[in-house]
């Protein structure tokens, strides 16, 4: 019996100075934190973190490895030598699905706090998982999504603008692999069939998107948080994120994993930015009119978000390393299955190249 199921985290609070509240919503979960960053990362926001905190008691613990399983064995140790009875995860991707990791496998509450707005990773009881290498390894599904999300609105437009728009580039994508998801069948990450609040969500994401992104955009290069700001941030964190684990990732998600696969200076990306050009790949396996290609590939490239082989430094990438991208992207521990189950790596190989086309083409006309 094919089930439809929705899932979400069970509290989610946005707004300009929302750190300040930090330790009186963490002690609804907790008396002890571990609180998981990094030195730069806390180096930026301690004393902020430590007025939120006071009176709360908590053990700061540096991450500087890898989002990989034995970074996690090692951080769920230290949780255990430490008896804290709560995770705070404060920091970016990798930092967030860490913690989400060392909450459930001691069995805590965790509270999630991102510094950018890039990616979707907050919001799910997800972890994207690579090897020591960086290589990408597998998702790794938990029982429960966070307690707690909390995004402070003008922590994370300090970010360099370029993690704002990659957040942008990244929740682009939702949608399309939403839509993909469900009319191919499969079952979304949260573990069912997609339901229509699912699917809806993703829709409201990539209309939150097209309407107020380049305003956003252009209020966070002056440093400002505008109403069109405050609905990005939501669309990139909460929309997205519930989008693609109840909606469904598809071939946008399953070729960024491909990209682990090669060596070169595309590493230098960030997620959204990969995420935002295998979307265009994804449009060219969809077949999807021109029309709306170029719908999308303005919009990442009025973000400065790649589009092209040259701005994902992919000029000199040979057949074969594009083939090693491919072979990947459709591995059965990938995602492409929810675009369609017989696409195969040389479809894959063929689209890359075809999206460079494309837009060359749109460039000299």
């Amino acid at each position: 019996m094919a089930y439809r199921v929705f899932r979400s985290p069970s509290r989610y609070i946005q707004g300009v100075g929302a750190i300040d509240i930090l330790g009186k919503e963490t002690a609804v979960y907790g008396k002890r934190a571990f609180l998981l960053t990094d030195d730069f990362v806390w180096g930026l926001l301690q004393e902020k973190v430590e007025r939120a905190l006071e009176g709360f008691p908590y053990h700061y613990e540096a991450f500087t490895g890898e989002a990989s399983l034995d970074e996690m064995v090692r951080l769920a140790d230290a949780v255990a030598d430490v008896t804290a009875d709560v995770v705070i995860g404060l920091g970016g991707g990798k930092i967030i699905d860490v913690a989400k990791g060392i909450a459930a496998a001691c069995d805590l509450p965790v509270v999630i706090v991102p510094t950018t707005v890039s990616t979707d990773a907050p919001t799910s009881a997800i972890s994207v998982l690579y090897t020591e290498d960086g290589l990408f390894d597998h998702y790794r599904f938990y029982a429960k999504n966070p307690d707690l999300v909390l995004v402070d609105t003008q922590i994370v437009i300090q970010a360099p603008i370029r993690f704002f728009a990659s957040g942008m580039a990244d929740a682009l994508a939702t949608c399309a692999e939403a839509l993909a998801t469900k009319i191919s069948g499969e079952n979304a990450l949260a573990g069912g069939l997609p339901t229509i609040a699912g699917t809806a969500i993703a829709e409201a994401c990539e209309e939150t998107l097209f309407r107020e992104g380049l305003s956003a955009f252009a209020a966070v290069q002056k440093g400002l948080v505008t109403p069109a700001v405050e609905a990005i941030v939501e669309a990139n964190t909460l929309l997205s994120g519930l989008g693609f684990e109840n909606g469904g990732l598809a071939a946008a998600h399953a070729i960024h994993n491909g990209f682990t696969a090669i060596k070169g200076e595309v590493h230098r990306l960030t997620h959204g930015e990969i995420v935002g050009f295998c979307l265009l790949v994804q449009l060219i396996l969809e077949e999807r009119p021109q029309e709306e290609f170029k719908r999308y590939s303005r919009f990442l490239a009025a973000i400065g978000m790649p589009t092209t082989l040259a701005e994902m430094h992919l000029t000199g990438a040979t057949r074969e390393e594009l083939l090693e991208i491919g072979k990947l992207a459709v591995a059965p521990s990938n995602t492409m299955k929810n675009l369609n189950k017989n696409i195969t790596a040389e479809q894959v190989v063929a689209a890359i190249l075809a999206v460079d086309t494309f837009i060359g083409k749109e460039e000299k006309e």
